[in-house]
């Protein structure tokens, strides 16, 4: 008996501390200076970790002749010219070396399936992830790393598991509760209110630590704020800042009953997976939530998958049909505190959140852009490739115009046809058929 007291008496403090020292604050919005002094020290340790490993690496010798920047040299010479240069325009089987060189090129600096990956980093982190092989150093070094270890799993671990399930928790019942009420600015109040405040509590939960730059352009109601996408926590990172309608696909389990909590207090747009396959009914309602003024807006991630932090790949066009206002947002990590890019072909959610909750910390920056609205003599893919351009100048992102669907899925044959088809009309304009 006296044990279980003791252990009732421990697990009494540390809630009544968790809820004094981080739940208290983050439902006010104030700090009380523990993260900054936390984050102060983890700065200081990571520039110390990194010195000791550049005085202990051998640096290699510099090479004697010039490199260029790139793995390889490309050559984007139209495919006739190139061609050409090899004989002449009729058919050749020499021409096979053209197809070849570019098959290669692409297998050696494939610019697509690299950024599914985790980025590398510059200097090693003290977690298990770097870009080099990572060998003993100095025992200083070695101790510091096992007492990190000893901090994330044994402190932080529980810590934020704590803060994590008192959000969750939270969430469920706070818009439960509030879903009750009837429609009136006041239920909006207060659901903005608990949203807000689970949100402030879970990024406590993932130490984070948000920089958000150019808040007179944050979106405003009616709008659609559209987003690179790096991580899940893409959605708890801006709500923290303030309150949208998501969008998404009805999920089972623990993400299903947060759902149907949350649509009861807060106008979420959630879609069975039948509707989805339906774009003209998605399109139908997105529509209809937009006309309402009075309404959050709505939050999109137009790549439909996760991308590693470095690249922002092709949007879906769906986004931009709608109509009304655009809100840009740029999203960009810092990996030196930990990776949060999910990779879904290779980590379940939960080996994600692990992986998370047993990092250092979560920083980003957030940039609120202009708004955009779509020009007269403009497209909807058009808009979509302007807005996409303008996340990724802001976020230091590189922008590549291939469809982040290719995470799970091949090539299409249709970029396999377009290249045949355009070598056929070389040979039909050079009288080699017909």
């Amino acid at each position: 008996m006296e044990v279980v007291w003791a252990v009732g008496q421990v697990g009494a403090v540390w809630v009544a501390a968790v809820l004094g020292l981080v739940v208290l604050p983050s439902a006010l919005g104030i700090s009380l200076g523990i993260s900054e002094a936390y984050m102060w020290v983890l700065v200081k340790t990571l520039e110390w970790a990194t010195i000791r490993l550049q005085k202990g690496v051998k640096k290699p010798q510099p090479p004697q002749t010039p490199t260029a920047n790139g793995i390889i040299e490309r050559d984007e010479t139209p495919m006739e010219k190139e061609i050409a240069r090899l004989h002449r325009a009729d058919f050749e089987f020499s021409h096979i070396f053209y197809f070849c060189r570019k098959g290669f090129e692409a297998i050696v600096e494939d610019e697509v399936t690299q950024r599914f990956s985790s980025e590398e980093l510059l200097s090693w982190n003290l977690l298990t992830r770097t870009n080099v092989d990572f060998h003993y150093i100095s025992l200083r070094l070695t101790v510091v790393w096992v007492i990190g270890v000893i901090v994330r799993y044994c402190l932080l671990l529980p810590l934020r598991f704590t803060l994590a399930a008192i959000g969750i928790t939270s969430m469920i019942v706070g818009t439960t509760a509030v879903g009750q009420l009837p429609n009136s600015s006041v239920k909006n109040y207060l659901s903005e209110v608990v949203h807000l405040t689970c949100s402030r509590i879970l990024v406590r939960a993932l130490s984070g630590t948000i920089h958000y730059h150019n808040k007179e352009n944050r979106p405003q109601k009616g709008g659609i704020c559209v987003a690179n996408h790096t991580s899940p926590i893409d959605a708890i990172i801006l709500t923290n800042d303030g309150c949208y309608a998501m969008v998404g696909q009805v999920h089972g389990g623990l993400m299903g009953i947060i759902q149907r909590a949350t649509v009861k207090a807060c106008p979420h747009v959630w879609f069975e997976r039948s509707e989805i396959k339906d774009r003209h009914l998605v399109t139908k309602r997105l529509r209809e939530h937009v006309a309402d003024k009075s309404k959050l807006p709505i939050l999109i991630f137009p790549e439909g998958t996760c991308i590693n932090n470095t690249s922002v790949m092709m949007f879906k066009k769906g986004s931009f049909e709608i109509g009304g206002t655009i809100y840009p947002v740029a999203i960009k990590y810092d990996p030196q505190f930990g990776d949060a890019f999910w990779n879904s072909s290779k980590y379940n959610i939960v080996s994600y959140l692990l992986r998370i909750m047993t990092s250092w910390a979560i920083v980003c920056n957030v940039w609120y852009l202009p708004p955009m609205v779509r020009e007269e003599d403009e497209d909807a893919v058009q808009f979509a490739n302007r807005v996409r351009s303008a996340i990724a100048r802001q976020g230091g992102l590189t922008e590549l115009p291939w469809d982040g669907g290719l995470k799970r899925a091949k090539v299409k044959d249709t970029f396999k046809e377009e290249q045949q088809k355009n070598y056929s009309k070389m040979l039909v304009r050079n009288g080699s058929i017909g």
